[in-house]
């Protein structure tokens, strides 16, 4: 039940989702034209519709004309957008969410941006009488598909975290509190910051085996039943061939855009200089992908290709 860069409403025991009818619009005057995984266009509304009648259930899915209708009609909704002014813009803007709420809403903010902002834009929510939670997730594309997410929650109250548990849980496996309003985004942008810096060493890794002469298949088995494994090695190889079923081996279509991973990083970065902590690789990754996410060929590829980029690099086109 996910829709990348677009809004998902869940009604409480009824499961019937309202997408709102209008959003592309809305996305394009924000300047967000396309999608990840689901565009915004009206093929990709009736896929989803499709999808949606034949996997999840036979409720209908009805269509609002802007996001404050959608909170008029829904008492449950969860967005996920790209970074902050698509959160304020959906939420606090004109025909924002704000404008339809009334005190049954509840609002589960699932996009990771910065965490100033996502306590600002919940407590203006809050103060006008209904409940919101910050809960970013984490396990790409694999971990939606297999509903096995994990959901980092911020919440102001414990009755709050617990009510949000069982939507999050329609597609999460993991899902934890982790402290007030703002703390998911905390806990987003470390793991993104880690996810960052360990992506670019397994790249470099496997770089550097297969021109010494190893062979990748038998490099990348032994990273991952060695101390080198991490979940970029097992999970979500950055070498093609190695996993079937991973962007490396579609040439890096899908799954976590660069653009998004070098925003995370500017987050980390950003919070890291607010409070003086010291962040040398996290640095350093942060300026690998937003060069990669500036390269021609590299900016909506699958943050994976960093592999593929640095390759070239070192003169070497083909692996």
């Amino acid at each position: 039940m996910v829709i990348y860069e677009s809004i998902i409403i869940m009604i409480h025991n009824r499961l019937s989702l309202f997408i709102s009818a209008n959003f592309k619009a809305r996305l394009t005057r924000i300047g967000l034209n396309n999608a990840r995984r689901y565009s915004t266009s009206d093929v990709s509304l009736e896929k989803f519709t499709s999808l949606h009648s034949a996997t999840i259930s036979k409720k209908p899915i009805y269509y609002g004309i802007s996001p404050s209708d959608v909170a008029k009609r829904a008492s449950v909704v969860i967005t996920m957008l790209p970074s902050s002014p698509h959160v304020k813009d959906v939420y606090l803007g004109k025909d924002g969410l704000i404008e339809g709420l009334d005190e049954q809403n509840f609002f589960i903010d699932s996009s990771t941006i910065d965490q100033s902002v996502s306590k600002n834009v919940a407590l203006q929510i809050i103060n006008k009488g209904a409940r919101q939670v910050d809960a970013p997730v984490s396990g790409g594309v694999v971990g939606a598909e297999a509903a096995t997410l994990t959901f980092m929650v911020g919440a102001s109250t414990e009755a709050d975290f617990l009510r949000s548990k069982p939507y999050l849980e329609f597609m999460g496996k993991n899902i934890v509190r982790c402290g007030d309003l703002g703390t998911g985004q905390i806990a987003k942008i470390c793991n993104n910051m880690l996810l960052a810096i360990s992506m670019i060493g397994v790249s470099e890794a496997m770089n550097l085996g297969i021109k010494l002469g190893i062979d990748s298949q038998l490099l990348a088995n032994i990273l991952n039943t060695s101390s080198g494994r991490c979940w970029s090695s097992d999970t979500y190889n950055p070498c093609p061939g190695i996993m079937p079923n991973v962007p490396s081996s579609n040439d890096y279509e899908g799954g976590f855009g660069n653009t998004l991973i070098a925003k995370d990083m500017r987050l980390a970065v950003n919070a890291a200089n607010e409070i003086q902590a010291t962040i040398i690789l996290g640095a350093v990754a942060q300026q690998i992908y937003n060069s990669l996410s500036k390269t021609p060929g590299y900016e909506k590829k699958d943050f994976s290709s960093i592999y593929k980029w640095l390759n070239e690099r070192s003169g070497n086109k083909e692996n």
